[in-house]
């Protein structure tokens, strides 16, 4: 097994940059009036994910680490309530993106609660 040598090393910071990217993807389709709303909510809350696990990572304490792990959760839970909002407006065009996405951040959370467990252990 190899050495975490950087944040970048870390399977739950590169998930978090994957969802980055098929948010960005989705809301290229959203109306433009919401490019102020939704759609910049929703490209924030998700470059808060890896954004949060990179500076937990540099803070270099478990408890710090674990804190920034749980504001990283939260933007999944954000981003998640989001896209469900944008489904209900009729926002979402492609299904198949967004089923992705969703999973994405069930696989997404399940990582960040296994690995602030492992260092609350």
């Amino acid at each position: 097994m190899s050495m975490i040598k950087s944040y970048k090393d870390l399977l739950v910071w590169q998930k978090g940059v994957k969802i980055v990217s098929l948010v960005y993807q989705l809301v290229k389709s959203f109306p433009q009036e919401e490019l102020y709303a939704l759609t910049s909510q929703l490209k924030r809350a998700s470059v808060s994910i890896p954004s949060n696990i990179a500076e937990g990572y540099g803070r270099n304490t478990d408890k710090s680490f674990s804190h920034f792990l749980n504001i990283s959760r939260g933007s999944l839970f954000e981003i998640e309530t989001q896209l469900l909002i944008a489904n209900d407006l009729g926002f979402i065009t492609n299904q198949t993106l967004y089923a992705e996405i969703l999973n994405q951040i069930e696989e997404e959370s399940k990582m960040i609660n296994a690995f602030s467990k492992t260092l609350k252990d």
